[in-house]
């Protein structure tokens, strides 16, 4: 027996203590745990800024403020449930309907146009003749890498007659010069930016579906003798499919919540009301009105109305897709 540095005395020959493995009912239970124990940081983030912030809209949409006498002192005002009635003046709203209205015609010239612009240029990206492709796949795909805003203005000074190199070129060459600020050409403007930035993130996911395709499937129409285009039509966009429906609804998506174009063009003209689209009513009823409950009634509408449309559309599309897959 010896007495160490701190006083403890250490027999010679004691053995350690023997490890103790842990049951498997305890493994178990720590395999099972280990899962959510991963997913805790991603749970409380999404409950701190996506959850909780609905819940509060939708909480806002059910209350108002009522005012006493003048309001004006302590206590005048008094924030008191109000049912349904956010509800039904936000369904009645003439503003909130021409915005959908307007959207609705933003939406029919860019969602076909710039769905199409990127099915054609994955196709054209995935033929074996293309030269330059890692370039022209950057150059095409460059515009969604700039901002929503920066790109409005940069559109809106080209459009302004005063400062567009385009209005002196037409100028020049003694042909009309139309005015993209207001009136119906003012939706083409507003598209052309949309399909500009989008087309490239469209591109991205088209062509990333093409180029996870079968060779082998491809070899074997070009020894049936199909062409280049009728593999196109026939095979590559059949099968790319599921990637042309996703596109779809990203598309539906982004232009029910257009708000970046219109609100940036806004000051360049007076043919864009402060109610343009949903979104900027929304902004302008909760900001510039100062009715934070009606406009939270709103919000929660259009999330409503956009995940009732949703989920319609990806209903038929499951449903066409597998009756064409029972044929």
């Amino acid at each position: 027996m010896t007495q160490g540095p701190t006083g403890v005395r250490r027999e010679y020959g004691a053995k350690a203590a023997p490890y103790s493995r842990p049951s498997p009912t305890t493994t178990l239970k720590r395999a099972r745990s280990a899962p959510y124990a991963f997913l805790l940081p991603a749970a409380v983030l999404f409950a701190l800024f996506f959850a909780l912030p609905i819940g509060y809209a939708i909480w806002l949409s059910f209350h108002r403020i009522e005012v006493k006498g003048l309001g004006l002192g302590k206590g005048a005002k008094e924030e008191v449930w109000a049912g349904l009635g956010n509800y039904t003046a936000a369904l009645t709203d003439s503003e909130l309907g021409h915005s959908a209205l307007r959207i609705l015609g933003y939406g029919a010239i860019v969602v076909p146009v710039m769905l199409g612009l990127a099915l054609l240029f994955a196709l054209l990206l995935d033929s074996e003749r293309v030269r330059a492709r890692s370039f022209s796949r950057l150059a095409i795909f460059l515009p969604y890498a700039v901002p929503g805003v920066i790109a409005a203005l940069l559109w809106g000074f080209l459009y302004l007659p005063d400062v567009s190199p385009f209005h002196y070129l037409l100028e020049t060459l003694g042909l009309p010069q139309p005015d993209l600020m207001d009136g119906g050409p003012l939706y083409l403007a507003m598209s052309n930016i949309a399909v500009w930035g989008g087309t490239g993130f469209n591109m991205i996911v088209i062509y990333t579906s093409l180029r996870s395709l079968p060779a082998e499937v491809f070899e074997a129409a070009r020894l049936d003798g199909c062409s280049q285009l009728q593999i196109a039509l026939r095979i590559k966009i059949p099968m790319v499919a599921p990637s042309l429906v996703l596109t779809f609804f990203f598309s539906i998506i982004a232009t029910l919540q257009v708000f970046n174009e219109p609100t940036t063009l806004r000051p360049l003209t007076n043919g864009i009301p402060t109610t343009w689209s949903p979104l900027m009513k929304v902004y302008n009823d909760a900001f510039v009105g100062g009715n934070i409950h009606a406009a939270s009634a709103t919000a929660v509408v259009l999330a409503v109305a956009t995940f009732l449309l949703s989920f319609a559309l990806l209903r038929v599309s499951n449903r066409r897709t597998k009756q064409g897959a029972t044929r």
